[in-house]
C-alpha cells in the first residue's frame, strides 16, 4: 500500500480536482465513488477499479478489510492510504465512510443490456434536472422499475458526480445513461408511447396504459418541461395529489409514475 501524507501530493492533488470538477471528471473520464456499497456494486457490473483510495480510520474498519483483503488476492486495484485529513479533504460526503475508488466513467455501452421478458424498451428523458441528489434519486428509481436508458438535456446535473453517484446507490451501473441528449430528437424517434408530466394535463397517471413501449418525460425542478418536450410527447398525464397541494418533488413524481408502470405490468404477468 502506498501511504500518502502530502498535499502537494500529484495523485492527491488530482483526487480534489476531480471530487470537484465536473469539468475535469469529464476531460479524465474518470470518477470518485464513495463506500463500499457504491465500490461493490460497480465491480460486480463493470470489474475492478483503478485504484482504492482508503482514510487511516478506515484501514481498521472490518468491512472495508473485507474488501481490500478480496482485491489483495486478486491483486486487481492498486491502494492507496490518505491521511484522516487528506481523505476528509477529499470526501464528497460530511462524515466519509473510509473507503473510495476511483474508476473510469463508463460508456453507456458497457453496461450490460436489461430487457422486460417482451423485451420491451422503457426510457426515461430528463430535462434541466438541476440537482444532484434528485438526479441520483431518478436514477435509483428508474433502475429500481426497470429502465433501460436515461437521456440527459444539457443543464442536468453531473451524472458522474460523487453527489449524483451516491445517490443513486449503485443504479448507474445498471443504465444505459447518455448526457447532453437532445431530448425531442430522442422523442420522435422512439417506438412507443412517449409520456409528458404536467399539472396542466387533463388525462391522469391512472388513466393510461403503461404496458407497452414506454418513455418518461420529467422537467425541471421550478419550471417544467418546454414547450418543445410538451409537444413532442405523444400523451400528457398528470399525477393526482391532494386539493390544496401545488405539486411533487421530481425525485417523488418519477418514482410514482415508473412504479404505477411496475404495477400495471404485473397485474398482466409481465414483469
Amino acid at each position: 500500500m502506498k501511504v500518502i501524507i502530502s498535499r502537494d501530493n500529484p495523485f492527491f492533488k488530482q483526487l480534489v480536482k476531480l471530487e470537484k470538477s465536473a469539468r475535469q471528471r469529464k476531460t479524465a473520464g474518470l470518477t470518485l465513488l464513495d463506500g463500499v456499497h457504491l465500490i461493490s456494486a460497480y465491480q460486480l457490473a463493470l470489474g475492478p477499479p483503478q485504484s482504492l483510495i482508503v482514510s487511516e480510520a478506515g484501514c481498521e474498519n472490518e468491512e472495508i478489510k473485507s474488501l481490500l483483503a478480496e482485491q489483495g488476492a486478486k491483486a486487481d486495484a492498486d491502494v492507496v492510504v490518505l491521511s484522516d485529513v487528506l481523505f476528509r479533504e477529499v470526501s464528497p460526503v460530511k462524515t466519509p465512510t473510509g473507503i473510495m475508488a476511483l474508476v473510469s466513467i463508463p460508456l453507456s455501452s458497457a453496461i450490460p443490456v436489461r430487457k422486460s421478458k417482451k423485451g420491451e424498451s422503457f426510457c426515461v428523458l430528463l430535462e434541466a434536472i438541476q440537482d444532484p441528489g434528485n438526479l441520483g434519486s431518478i436514477l435509483r428509481s428508474a433502475a429500481a422499475a426497470g429502465a433501460n436508458d436515461v437521456y440527459l438535456s444539457d443543464g442536468c446535473a453531473d451524472a458522474w458526480s460523487p453527489k449524483t453517484l451516491r445517490a443513486a446507490m449503485g443504479a448507474h451501473f445498471l443504465l444505459h445513461i447518455h448526457e447532453r441528449s437532445d431530448l425531442a430528437a430522442v422523442a420522435r424517434v422512439f417506438n412507443g408511447k412517449v409520456i409528458a408530466t404536467t399539472l396542466q394535463a387533463k388525462i391522469s397517471l391512472y388513466q393510461t396504459r403503461l404496458t407497452g413501449p414506454i418513455a418518461f418525460l420529467f422537467g425541471n425542478e421550478g419550471m417544467g418541461l418546454s414547450e418543445a418536450l410538451l409537444e413532442a410527447a405523444s400523451e400528457q398525464i398528470h399525477i393526482p395529489m391532494h386539493v390544496g397541494t401545488e405539486s411533487l418533488n421530481a425525485a417523488a413524481a418519477a418514482a410514482v409514475c415508473f412504479f404505477e408502470r411496475v404495477r400495471q405490468l404485473r397485474l398482466i404477468g409481465n414483469a
